[in-house]
């Protein structure tokens, strides 16, 4: 790849005729990787937990042919039954990019009973990724979103929280699980004798609400205070920060494994290009052993040979596309929430956060951006 190419928006290729799903695309960059894909032609799923703000979203896009699919990635049977819809569509995926995440929460778990941020960032795209696989176009890619955050990850797994606990160290171990995923996805994809590639990517500093997420949880105003100014001082917008993930997913000249960022000081900001990763983030013995333990969590195995040559399960016809215009099938069930305490809010603005109680937040309440 020539790494001495400016690529910006201007950047993106025609999508005409390609079809792409974004998780957490109702904000932030998933809403912009969203809108950009959008106006180069794609046809995008916003596979969102909140439908309403996905559809809020899906209305300001170019063109009326897109889709809103409900998906709580912090309960893997919320996941299931978004599989199994999109299974049941024979929807064929040129682009899968797994993008939604929280960041830097106080210690809490989801319904299933494991660490928020891992199970979120990870587990939820590991068991979407696992049960789509079949639908991607032989040519397709799978595009993860991590953090340069993965480098400052303490070594090994605590799935459960159940060692001592930091929001940072959990976020930063959910996304260096994201760069040892999408490094072995790849790997099994080649081994399989696939041309399907998967490859990884982060925003940078970029301008989002997920940021404020935490300060606000904590009432931590210093902190919220901080954020803000690197904010006015050295963030950019979510639409560059959304460039990297934009150069996995359309750039031409790519190859599985690569990882892309900005191209800036410390990557905080710029254009995008491929960057390097940690030393425990290209460890191929890691990322087995992660991916081991993640087929443990969510139970069931992720053999990608025998996934790639999975039928379509189309009700009638194993040729229906959404390529030729049909839609998925019409979503009744309700996205389970956790029990046991936990309390999942999707939240869009800083001033909707100030609307849940501070007393529930603070005794171990979860808010999942979708």
């Amino acid at each position: 790849m020539n790494q001495s190419v400016s690529w910006g928006a201007q950047s993106v290729p025609s999508m005409s005729g390609k079809v792409a799903l974004v998780t957490g695309a109702n904000s932030g960059l998933g809403a912009a990787t969203a809108t950009a894909l959008a106006a180069a032609g794609a046809r995008v799923i916003l596979a969102c937990r909140s439908a309403d703000r996905a559809q809020t979203v899906r209305v300001q896009l170019e063109g009326d042919h897109h889709l809103v699919e409900v998906i709580d990635l912090a309960d893997l049977q919320s996941v299931a039954q978004c599989a199994q819809r999109l299974r049941q569509s024979a929807i064929e995926l040129d682009l899968l990019i797994c993008n939604a995440g929280v960041m830097a929460l106080p210690k809490a778990s989801t319904a299933d009973g494991f660490e928020t941020h891992f199970a979120v960032n990870h587990l939820g795209h590991f068991a979407l990724t696992c049960q789509v696989l079949e639908l991607l176009a032989p040519t397709g890619k799978v595009v993860t979103v991590a953090s340069h955050w993965h480098r400052a990850a303490p070594s090994g797994w605590d799935p459960k929280a159940q060692g001592r606990y930091h929001p940072w160290m959990a976020y930063g171990r959910s996304k260096l699980a994201n760069m040892l995923f999408a490094s072995e996805l790849d790997r099994r994809l080649k081994a399989a004798g696939s041309a399907i590639q998967s490859l990884a990517a982060h925003p940078g500093y970029a301008v989002t609400n997920l940021v404020h997420v935490a300060p606000q949880m904590t009432n931590a105003k210093l902190t919220a205070s901080v954020m803000k100014l690197g904010d006015q001082l050295i963030a950019q917008s979510a639409q560059d920060g959304a460039l990297p993930t934009l150069r996995a997913a359309t750039d031409g000249s790519t190859k599985g494994g690569e990882y892309f960022g900005p191209d800036g000081w410390f990557e905080i900001r710029g254009k995008a290009t491929e960057v390097s990763r940690s030393v425990v983030a290209s460890d191929p013995q890691a990322a087995a052993e992660l991916w081991a333990l993640s087929e443990k969590c969510v139970g069931m195995s992720f053999d990608v040979a025998e996934r790639l040559h999975r039928a379509p399960q189309g009700p009638n016809d194993s040729s229906l596309s959404l390529r030729e215009g049909s839609d998925l099938p019409e979503h009744t069930d309700e996205p389970v929430s956790p029990v046991g305490g936990d309390v999942i809010a999707e939240i869009e603005t800083i001033e909707e956060i100030a609307q849940v109680e501070r007393e529930d937040l603070l005794s171990g309440a979860t808010i999942v951006k979708p």
